[in-house]
């Protein structure tokens, strides 16, 4: 199916990485271009005609625009997923339990694990209360994908699908905060399933311009090495 998509994405960061490894599997045609949130791209006229919230990723297929990263996925697996290979046909129960755990990742993971993300690595002061919240939530959740993929092997019905993809985004990065994955041991061994797929080992290193994964751990390892050296600055 003919498409002209263009991804606006950064490097490596979670949601964008959603899109890259369905394009990927989907072995979709596609553009990417770069929009350097370090230099306040995504506030750019020009970007808020594409997502008026001014966040990444979005995407444009010819005319349209899709943005949030869930509303992505589900447009990609709509419109170019014809045999269903990471999705199911709508209106089946595998649909439904696919868009549940899709919304798990949109309403739970990714904003808990975000926020634990920004107050471990990037705060301007440090609030321990915060970094506690957010980190048990994160295991929490965590124990939510244990307790599934110890009885499946799969997130949705009996096959990979933007489920999986949706939570493995995040879930990959776990060690960025010091969240070991050996206390969840089948949320270790889907990774490591998903991080064996081809279409994952491309879709995770796009856009080309992505750090190593030394590279990363080191810039995250200064970044919690900062945060541990400020004060914490709760009010009891």
């Amino acid at each position: 199916m003919e498409n002209n998509i263009t991804l606006y994405s950064l490097d490596g960061t979670p949601n964008c990485i959603k899109v890259t490894l369905a394009l990927e599997e989907l072995n979709l045609k596609y553009a990417t271009q770069t929009v350097d949130l370090r230099k306040n791209e995504q506030k750019n006229p020009w970007f808020l005609e594409i997502n008026p919230n001014g966040r990444i990723p979005a995407v444009k297929d010819g005319d349209l625009r899709i943005f949030e990263s869930g509303a992505i996925l589900l447009y990609l697996a709509d419109k170019y997923d014809t045999n269903h290979k990471i999705s199911y046909p709508h209106g089946t129960n595998e649909y439904y339990e696919m868009l549940s755990w899709v919304m798990f990742q949109m309403g739970g993971v990714g904003p808990m694990q975000g926020q634990a993300n920004h107050f471990r690595l990037a705060a301007k002061v440090r609030s321990d209360y915060a970094i506690d919240r957010y980190m048990q939530e994160t295991k929490r959740l965590y124990s939510v994908l244990e307790s599934r993929l110890e009885t499946h092997d799969w997130l949705a019905g009996t096959r990979y699908t933007i489920a999986d993809i949706a939570s493995f985004a995040w879930v990959r990065n776990a060690e960025l905060i010091e969240l070991d994955l050996q206390a969840f041991p089948n949320v270790k061994k889907w990774v490591e399933k998903i991080e064996g797929r081809e279409a994952a080992k491309r879709g995770v290193s796009l856009p080309p311009d992505v750090k190593s994964a030394q590279e990363r751990r080191d810039m995250f390892a200064a970044m919690r090495s900062r945060i541990d050296g400020l004060g914490n600055m709760d009010k009891l």
